[in-house]
């Protein structure tokens, strides 16, 4: 119902043809996609889509923007959820990182996908919102680990990178109970391995007692 009551306003054309190329462009890839399929799945004609894009470049960096909205949407969520706290924050976007890439129909990160799609063409207009996503996110991570007072934020927030691009890949291979299960649990020791401040050394001369206490044990 809109505001005065009466039915809600239809979709607009150009909110048709985004919604279907948003499904058809991470389902099946940009360049499997063609326009007439686009076109079909959203009931309007090629006129209607050229009116708004003026081209399947420009749609596919639409459709592109609109997945980096959803992206730091649910990013933002998790660090909503624990305020002042970024290794919660990060263990929580984590944690439901690994839950979706369980599922069945789950195919990784649009934005990913495209890099791979799209290697070659430095001039598409969705390779500068990749590049920004993935720019944008690194920068958040070293901002986190910083927070979090590692001993090299850099290499902490390079590593959760990775660890984060490589879900998005081996969750389009496995499904329930692959590698993503254990995110969480390999992130939560990453970032306690980087963030443990070593003793000071304290230790003391050894005395023949404490020599024959150690003898034998088999620690090294």
């Amino acid at each position: 119902m809109s505001a005065a009551g009466g039915p809600a306003a239809a979709p607009r054309a150009a909110d048709r043809i985004r919604a279907a190329a948003r499904d058809l462009f991470y389902r099946l890839g940009i360049r499997a996609v063609g326009v007439e399929e686009i076109v079909h799945r959203a009931g309007v004609t090629k006129p209607s889509l050229y009116r708004s894009f003026a081209s399947k470049d420009d749609l596919a960096a639409a459709y592109l923007s609109d997945y980096d909205c959803e992206f730091w949407s649910r990013f933002e969520a998790a660090a909503a959820r624990h305020p002042g706290d970024a290794r919660a924050q990060i263990l929580d976007y984590l944690t439901g990182l690994a839950g979706r890439a369980q599922r069945p129909d789950y195919r990784g990160c649009g934005l990913t996908n495209a890099a791979l799609e799209l290697p070659g063409e430095p001039d598409h207009p969705g390779r500068a919102v990749v590049a920004g996503n993935k720019q944008r996110l690194r920068a958040r991570l070293q901002a986190m680990a910083r927070e979090m007072a590692a001993e090299a934020p850099d290499e902490l927030a390079d590593a959760l990178l990775l660890l984060i691009e490589g879900t998005f890949v081996t969750g389009q291979i496995f499904d329930a109970g692959g590698p993503a299960a254990a995110l969480p649990g390999i992130a939560r020791r990453l970032i306690d391995a980087h963030t443990r401040r070593p003793a000071a050394d304290t230790a003391v001369p050894a005395t023949p007692e404490t020599e024959t206490e150690t003898a034998g044990t088999g620690a090294n």
